[in-house]
């Protein structure tokens, strides 16, 4: 198609209007023209068509069935003859990824949630032939108990505040016309026929904007260095290398809505003075990598990349280059070694990559979410912006709930809120009525805040000064059952193996605590253990050359920080409190509670359970390999299997051999008040 001129994309804006006009309100934020007034649904809503169920297409959908369920509604639709009246739309993620697959039947904003293919025909005949709502699909109150039927009611998305995910579960992102009807590329328009590049970066500027990749670096300072440096050409990335463990924050905004990235990118293109930049993407996603692809050949096709974009004369091309996953890719320096074609290892800074970055060029490297906000804050206006969240934190951020938490999701709630607020209403508590125990937060550099500080405002410094940090977006919840030495663990285990081995500091010192930490939980701690893990731990702070050294050792010196008794406890008394670390647990099958049933000896996968029918069974401890199948299938009434650790496991006097239960309770019998009851 012809590229387009400016009002050739007004009228383009207009004439899609109908397309999302039935969406509108399903997150409860309208899309704005660029002076800032709501659009009103367009007329054209009043049309045939009378229903879009909004299926989410992102890749834990899809995971779960999503396009044969989208395939599954296509087919009954055009089996009852709905096509003119009901439309299927694709979407990318919902948010609420707990509840998947799901859609969203629209405009009554109804929920249907855990779908599989063979429900869609109930759904189609109940819901769109006779007008009546399934209940049964609908979501379930975890507090409650009480069916939800509509999104807006549902507390998972009452806090939440969308500016970067606006469009999310609205739009089909392989659609440039979706994106275009909701306002798409109209910031853009107002920077090249309104704006210059030194009013943009001061506008990001006013905005408060800060790097969404973990730093928190102001976003118009980078930009204002950048521009300054004379030497070209300059480049721009967007970085969406998000390595995190139960991170996907970047991953869900490309498969979701990735022209806002590319309106981000071309709006920092002209504000910095380039004409060329890449997406870094991570090859492991390869659904946001295609409709990222698509949605630039769209882009191109409309004249918004590439040569005199809207008929001004600012020419930006955009091209993807795929990481293999290296975790140290997300530091700018490993990044930029990485398109080059050298090995991901961090440099020295400065020079700093907006000085001297790819090829030895200025190089402004931003986020993927960072470089998503630009259009809202072009549009909005910067006072509009920076009014949402605290003094040095403006706007909102992305994370990803997941863990020991009733409601896991994508979530973008204001900077400012608090943990209690995301925890509890958001994400509906802690399954089973546990109690909550710590929150980590910025992967595996941020550290492991406790239930004592759960009305924490989440923001860049108070996280800092908690001993965690915001990083990209990642939160996981943890419970009463969590061991802090063993969370610990894992993540310095994780950060060892990312660790490029440049430097000493980093890759000996991760070693180190490795070392340490493994025999803390396999109960062969020694004194001045814990004291040895705070001096390393600082020393690899202090002494590493890139974020990841100087971040690695957060997960130890936080646990460390409010958790310190665990330690102890792992070391003097050979015993984890939350009964995690296998080496200082056994199971002990109560000979007073044993029925013989014979349940937990079926599934023992190591045949360590001894015993028959009507008999008291018994475990080997010398076999057992502590998986803990028997405590999962021992039925709560009769609860016979129990986990012990430290004192009570070290005392521990079984029985030798299986006897019949009635011959055991005729002994216990006897023996009433003599003191011998075995159980610890």
């Amino acid at each position: 198609m012809p590229r387009l001129m400016i009002e050739e994309l007004d009228k383009k804006r207009e004439a899609a209007r109908s397309r999302v006009a039935l969406r509108e309100g399903a997150f409860q934020i309208q899309p704005s023209v660029p002076g800032g007034v709501p659009v009103q649904p367009a007329a054209a809503a009043q049309q045939a068509r009378r229903i879009d169920l909004m299926t989410c297409c992102g890749t834990g959908c899809v995971a779960g069935g999503a396009f044969r369920i989208k395939e599954a509604l296509e087919a009954e639709i055009q089996k009852h003859g709905l096509r003119n009246e009901v439309s299927v739309v694709p979407t990318g993620c919902n948010g609420f990824c707990g509840q998947g697959p799901l859609i969203v039947v629209m405009p009554e904003g109804i929920f249907y949630g855990g779908l599989k293919p063979e429900h869609v025909p109930t759904l189609v005949e109940e819901h769109l032939v006779k007008g009546s709502p399934v209940r049964k699909f609908m979501f379930v109150s975890p507090e409650t108990k009480q069916v939800i039927p509509h999104l807006a009611d549902i507390p998972f998305f009452r806090k939440q505040q969308p500016l970067v995910l606006r469009n999310k579960g609205i739009v089909d992102p392989e659609k440039i016309e979706d994106y275009i009807a909701r306002d798409g590329y109209a910031a853009l328009e107002k920077v090249l026929t309104a704006m210059t590049p030194e009013r943009v970066i001061e506008e990001v500027t006013r905005s408060g904007l800060r790097g969404r990749g973990g730093a928190g670096f102001p976003t118009g300072v980078k930009w204002r260095v950048c521009r300054a440096e004379k030497r070209i050409p300059k480049y721009l990335v967007g970085n969406c290398d998000e390595g995190d463990p139960g991170a996907y924050m970047d991953r869900s905004l490309l498969e979701s809505d990735p022209h806002s990235l590319i309106e981000g990118m071309v709006i920092a293109a002209y504000a910095i003075g380039v004409s060329h930049g890449f997406v870094y993407v991570r090859t492991e996603y390869p659904l946001a990598i295609e409709r990222l692809r698509k949605a630039i050949v769209q882009a191109q096709e409309y004249g918004l990349l590439g040569e005199k974009i809207l008929g001004s004369n600012f020419v930006f091309d955009l091209e993807i280059r795929e990481g293999s996953g290296a975790f140290v890719c997300g530091e700018e320096t490993s990044l930029i070694h990485s398109i080059e074609g050298q090995n991901p290892e961090p440099r020295q800074r400065p020079p700093f990559p907006a000085q001297v970055g790819l090829w030895g060029c200025p190089t402004v490297i931003n986020n993927v979410e960072t470089l998503a906000t630009v259009p809202v804050i072009i549009d909005r206006g910067a006072e509009w912006y920076s009014a949402i969240g605290t003094a040095t934190s403006k706007g909102t951020k992305i994370f990803s709930l997941v863990g020991k938490i009733n409601n896991t999701g994508l979530i973008e709630v204001p900077m400012g809120i608090t943990l209690r607020e995301i925890i509890n209403e958001i994400g509906g508590g802690i399954p089973g009525n546990k109690q909550f125990k710590a929150v980590q937060t910025g992967g595996p550099s941020g550290g492991c805040i406790p239930n004592s500080l759960v009305d924490l405002p989440i923001d860049y410094e108070t996280l800092k000064e908690a001993g965690s940090m915001m990083g990209s977006g990642g939160m996981i919840v943890m419970d009463e059952d969590t061991c802090m030495v063993d969370v610990s663990k894992f993540f310095i285990q994780f950060t060892n193996d990312e660790s490029c081995g440049k430097c000493t500091v980093c890759r000996d010192g991760s070693d180190a605590l490795l070392e340490v930490l493994t025999r803390i939980s396999n109960g062969e701690g020694r004194d001045g253990d814990v004291e040895f893990l705070e001096e390393l731990g600082t020393a690899v702070k202090d002494a590493s050359m890139c974020g990841l050294g100087q971040t690695l050792p957060n997960p130890v010196l936080s646990t460390l920080r409010y958790f310190r008794d665990e330690y102890v406890a792992h070391i003097k008394d050979k015993d984890c409190p939350a009964k995690v670390c296998k080496p200082l647990i056994k199971y002990y099958i109560d000979p007073d509670k044993c029925p013989g049933c014979t349940l937990c000896l079926k599934n023992c996968p190591s045949g360590a359970i001894k015993g028959e029918n009507k008999h008291v069974h018994v475990i080997d401890q010398a076999i057992c390999n502590k998986c803990g199948e028997c405590l999962e299938v021992c039925p709560p009434k009769v609860s016979a299997v129990v986990k012990l650790s430290g004192k009570e496991a070290q005392v521990l006097q079984s029985l030798s051999a299986p006897v019949p239960v009635r011959e055991w309770r005729a002994r216990r019998a006897a023996e009433t008040g003599t003191g011998t009851r075995r159980t610890p």
